[in-house]
């Protein structure tokens, strides 16, 4: 491994808290040929990926809200849940990523849990630039990260899907730093149970464009911890100081409505 390249992954791995990777591991990352499809979701089981619900320890999924049906991995609340009382939930892969595109084919079914939030309708996400699960408090809700958020139509009205939120985070918006927690794409609206392909591009602390038929419907740049958020403000503070983000951990989301996904797939691209 190049010595620029090992100092920026040794920078990465201290600003999310993540331990840096084993040789072994390392050595299967740089082998990944670039602008290639790499799977992380092998169809079978979730290796590779662990569970962070609300309220659990790290690791521990009793409702089995998380999980591999028919091929496809799943987010139920059919095993367990007489309500879901804020019990927000999020699968994180392994490894963290910093350059590369991420892409999702999702789908939202069924009917809402019981007790879920009138906001969480048709509601889940991907978090990326996160930090590591290791670093959240039991009882937290989010981590801290930029959320691609995806949502599903009502059969009626307009919501777009592929919007922005930030969980502890801020980003730079048409050359402006953006403080709310949320902010719409210039998306059509996905009604039904359809299946829906949403795309993710990646550099670093440069740009982050969200892609929806080939088109990118947001973009913004320069992602980085939010120093008002207090669980933020210790991780600036356990990264020397550094709130800018240039990478970090993965995850899926779990907000009290079933959803599916049948590809979750990494291509590595170029710093």
């Amino acid at each position: 491994m190049k010595l620029h390249r090992l100092l920026s992954l040794t920078l990465l791995f201290a600003l999310v808290g993540i331990a840096p990777l084993s040789a072994e591991e390392t050595d299967a990352t740089d082998e990944a040929k670039k602008g290639e499809w790499i799977q992380l979701f092998n169809g079978k089981d979730l290796t590779g990926w662990t569970p962070k619900i609300r309220y659990q320890e790290l690791g521990e999924d009793p409702n089995n809200t998380f999980r591999v049906e028919d091929g496809l991995l799943t987010v139920s609340y059919d095993k367990g849940y007489d309500k879901f009382n804020e019990t927000f939930g999020h699968l994180f892969y392994n490894k963290p990523f910093s350059n590369y595109r991420f892409r999702v084919e999702y789908r939202f079914l069924g009917d809402q849990c019981n007790g879920g939030p009138g906001w969480a309708f048709r509601n889940s996400g991907v978090m990326i630039h996160g930090e590591d699960p290791k670093t959240m408090g039991k009882d937290q809700d989010f981590p801290a990260s930029i959320e691609v958020q995806l949502l599903g139509g009502n059969g009626k009205d307009r919501r777009t899907t592929s919007n922005l939120c930030t969980p502890g985070t801020n980003v730079v918006l048409d050359g402006k730093l953006f403080k709310p927690h949320c902010t719409s794409s210039t998306s059509e609206t996905y009604h039904g149970d359809q299946w829906v392909t949403a795309e993710i591009e990646v550099h670093g602390n440069g740009t982050i464009k969200h892609i929806l038929d080939g088109k990118v419907v947001l973009e913004y740049e320069k992602s980085q911890l939010d120093p008002s958020d207090a669980h933020s403000k210790e991780l600036i503070e356990k990264a020397g100081g550094e709130k800018m983000l240039s990478g970090g951990t993965i995850s899926l989301q779990s907000e009290s409505h079933p959803v599916q996904f049948r590809k979750v797939e990494i291509m590595l691209l170029d710093e």
